[in-house]
């Protein structure tokens, strides 16, 4: 059963977020995509904490992975006593269950295997677990609470995609600056980068997917850039501009689509200055829509840290600074 959080915590939470729902405009109606409103719907009294990862399964189900009462701690040491991984309808936004209490620190990465397999990382722990739909443990990697860079150590590890033929990717991510690559047993293959700005260098790879010809995309976070890979890691293109921003989280669309989010990394004094908008491009790099801005209101973004899309298109974000949310986005015209 889920944990509620106490009423003197929400009391906090509610009077250190308030004041942020000023900021920035209502959304343009004009945009490609809407936000649908009410959801998710959450259990009465129930607060997420910052939202670090989404993921969406085969059946349209939606994962989130929340910090819950870690997310106000001073002291992240320590296990989150809450369910950390929520399960929601895609199209109700209805709770369906809830896991992962006792077992997570600092809840980061979130994806859905084509089996339905949940993987997370958790990057106080230094590693990368795989459970089952319903949370039981299947497969870990790295070492619990020692980093390092080797075949069974990760420093800070981000996100996990996955290839066609069952190979793992771990972009490892805030202490390494590199990509490794595991079987989908978890026997390590081979990893590449290191911190740098040059081609094939990375600062703060916090997202990575392959696309349907084994390619490999990284959202190259510090360095404002998408580099591509093929699958033994040699370096094809970089991609950067103005208006892509700084990408914090990548998704592959059953379209064949990059969908990525703009974390913008908001000023600690001026966060509004962060751009905090979602992108669609094609895979030559070309941006097809934008939408979302800076903000707190329903179909904007507060430090957006990542990103999934439904086969239907619907696209899902979430916040994980004053935001604290999971949203839904749908195509403005046409089909959702």
């Amino acid at each position: 059963m889920l944990r509620f959080i106490r009423l003197a915590t929400l009391l906090a939470f509610v009077t250190v977020t308030l004041p942020a729902l000023s900021l920035g405009s209502q959304p343009n109606a004009q945009e490609p995509y809407r936000v649908v409103h009410g959801w998710p719907q959450l259990p009465p009294s129930f607060v997420l904490g910052q939202v670090a990862g989404v993921g969406v399964d085969s059946h349209g189900q939606i994962f989130v992975f929340h910090r819950a009462e870690n997310s106000w701690a001073t002291d992240k040491s320590q296990l989150i006593s809450s369910p950390t991984v929520l399960c929601f309808d895609g199209s109700t936004g209805k709770l369906q269950l809830s896991w992962g209490a006792n077992r997570f620190v600092a809840p980061h990465g979130l994806r859905v295997d084509p089996h339905d397999n949940v993987w997370v990382t958790d990057t106080a722990l230094h590693q990368v677990f795989k459970f089952s739909h319903t949370g039981e443990l299947l497969l870990t990697l790295g070492t619990e609470r020692s980093a390092g860079v080797d075949a069974t150590h990760f420093n800070r590890p981000t996100d996990i995609a996955f290839a066609s033929d069952g190979s793992i990717y771990v972009s490892d991510g805030y202490g390494n600056s590199r990509i490794a690559k595991f079987s989908g047993e978890g026997r390590f293959l081979l990893d590449w980068g290191h911190k740098g700005s040059g081609p094939g260098e990375f600062d703060t790879p916090h997202s990575v997917v392959v696309d349907s010809h084994g390619l490999v995309y990284v959202a190259d976070r510090g360095n404002s850039r998408i580099q591509v890979f093929d699958a033994n890691g040699q370096f094809l293109k970089s991609w950067n501009s103005d208006e892509l921003g700084r990408p914090w989280s990548l998704a592959m669309g059953t379209d064949n689509l990059l969908y990525v989010v703009d974390g913008g990394d908001g000023r600690a004094d001026h966060p509004e200055q962060g751009r905090e908008q979602v992108l669609k491009l094609d895979l030559t790099g070309k941006i097809l829509a934008t939408w979302s801005r800076f903000g707190n209101y329903d179909g904007q973004i507060y430090w957006g840290h990542d990103i999934a899309v439904g086969k239907d298109g619907a696209v899902f974000v979430g916040d994980v600074s004053h935001g604290m949310r999971v949203q839904k986005f749908i195509r403005s015209h046409g089909r959702d």
